[in-house]
């Protein structure tokens, strides 16, 4: 009965948000459509690089490409270079055996801080963002945005409760006022309430100030683990 009620919920939902036009319209996903353009093309040689060390750090797989909600409840395969082992569930599992109160903090953020799965080379990827920069093509193809709500699972967006549709009102982006503003360090409720004033509030100059703030968050590497 619950399981079938979440799922009711979840059509009115998606049925609710797609009457309503994307957060920015034409004009935002114009910059998106040009600005990724150009960062595929200057940024290609440091995207090749990285790809090489990925590749070289244990022969696995390049780029890892985790189902995440989008604009509308849509599901696409948001891109990053894999900065984890390959068996990363079964080390998870371990690890909880091992460390049953880390389990706490996953429940809590979906993160965990010294994570057991992460490699050396994604340790170096994640802390200088450069994990994320594949989700450029997840910005060409329309799944995601340069600025907005970071893209959730299925299970996070049910923390979001009523703010639920200011996220679905958008295309997650690449950066956004969570990233900007501490990003691991701020509670998951702080996120949410970044979320959704982020779309309330929506304006072009706010994602220009946001993609300004982004450099010095990433280079000074605050709460990114």
């Amino acid at each position: 009965m619950r399981h079938a009620a979440r799922l009711a919920d979840w059509s009115r939902l998606r049925s609710a948000v797609e009457e309503q036009p994307p957060i920015g319209g034409v004009r935002k996903r114009g910059f998106d459509i040009m600005g990724a353009f150009a960062a595929i093309v200057l940024l290609c040689p440091l995207l090749l690089m990285l790809a090489a060390l990925v590749k070289a750090s244990d022969g696995g797989r390049v780029f890892y490409g985790h189902r995440r909600i989008g604009r509308n409840g849509n599901v696409f395969h948001c891109l990053k270079f894999r900065t984890m082992v390959e068996n990363g569930d079964e080390v998870l599992a371990a690890h909880f055996v091992k460390y049953p109160h880390s389990r706490q903090e996953w429940l809590a953020t979906r993160k965990l801080q010294n994570d057991p799965r992460v490699t050396r080379v994604g340790m170096v990827l994640r802390k200088l963002s450069l994990d994320e920069l594949p989700q450029v093509f997840n910005i060409l193809a329309g799944h995601m945005s340069f600025v907005g709500p970071r893209p959730v699972v299925k299970d996070e967006l049910e923390l979001y409760g009523p703010a639920a549709d200011h996220y679905l009102r958008s295309r997650p982006g690449l950066t956004g006022l969570w990233q900007v503003s501490g990003r691991n360090d701020v509670s998951y409720g702080t996120r949410i309430a970044f979320d959704t004033h982020y779309v309330e509030n929506w304006s072009f100059f706010i994602d220009l100030k946001i993609i300004a703030m982004t450099i010095p968050a990433v280079i000074s590497s605050r709460g990114s683990y």
